[in-house]
């Protein structure tokens, strides 16, 4: 390796440092302090650096506090990348998930210490939610072009990747939250389990069909006009016994008049 080369990964090493160390720093500060009682100055203060400096990194206190995440997303779309070609675009996204957070050398969230803390505070938080939300983006933008890639299409053309990683991501985004949200810190890969059997059974099943109103059967409904014709038949008796009644009142007063 020649000297003119060595330098330039010696700074890139050193600025990958730089940006890991202010990270830390971003990352305990909010925890330990919450988000809006710490600065950027504070953050850049406490991994020895300037503000400047500091800025050179990253845009806002929040990038800098979640961008241990931001590798995350790139660890997913590695696994997605090794999953065998034949299998189906949302069952490749599934399995690549569940191989993430089932290697421990990947640091899945729930291995990861005061990563879910640190969701929870971002559930809590809109500014930081933010931040959260665009580095999903940015990684599911990835994963479309792995799908397309898979299915030898053009994503600018061709809905189907596009659908595939929004229903995928919107999985594990549904297990993250029921995460965050039921206070069990080792439940992820199971509620990540959960959310994608209901996506793709559930979810995808034929509907199932309303309550049948019960319908009369061909004997009730000849019955039914035999009912309907037994009525005009009671009212002419009905109609026939006032008549007679009548008559009959009417003779007797006259044979007491004459």
């Amino acid at each position: 390796m020649t000297p003119e080369r060595k330098i330039p990964e010696r700074r890139s090493r050193k600025a990958r440092r730089t940006r890991d160390t202010l990270a830390q720093a971003a990352f305990e500060l909010v925890l330990d302090r919450g988000l809006r009682n710490v600065t950027v100055e504070e953050i850049a203060e406490a991994a020895d650096v300037d503000r400047r400096t500091f800025s050179r990194y990253f845009t806002s206190k929040e990038a800098a506090a979640l961008d241990s995440l931001r590798g995350d997303g790139d660890r997913i779309n590695a696994a997605l990348r090794a999953r065998p070609a034949p299998e189906p675009p949302l069952l490749a996204y599934r399995r690549a998930v569940l191989d993430w957070l089932a290697d421990p050398a990947a640091e899945p969230w729930h291995r990861r210490p005061r990563i879910f803390d640190l969701l929870v505070v971002a559930e809590e938080e809109p500014t930081l939610y933010a931040v959260f939300h665009h580095i999903r983006v940015d990684a599911q933008e990835d994963s479309v072009a792995i799908v397309a890639d898979r299915l030898g299409v053009d994503p600018r053309q061709d809905i189907r990747p596009a659908v595939t990683v929004a229903a995928g991501a919107g999985a594990l985004l549904a297990a993250q939250a029921a995460w965050v949200r039921g206070g069990r810190p080792d439940a992820l890969p199971a509620l990540v389990a959960e959310a994608f059997d209901a996506l793709s059974a559930d979810l995808l099943g034929e509907p199932r069909p309303a309550p049948e109103q019960h319908r009369p059967t061909p004997e009730e409904h000849r019955g039914a006009p035999e009912q309907h014709r037994g009525a005009p038949e009671q009212h002419r008796d009905i109609t026939s016994t006032t008549r007679t009644t009548s008559t009959t009142e009417e003779a007797e007063g006259t044979e007491a008049t004459s």
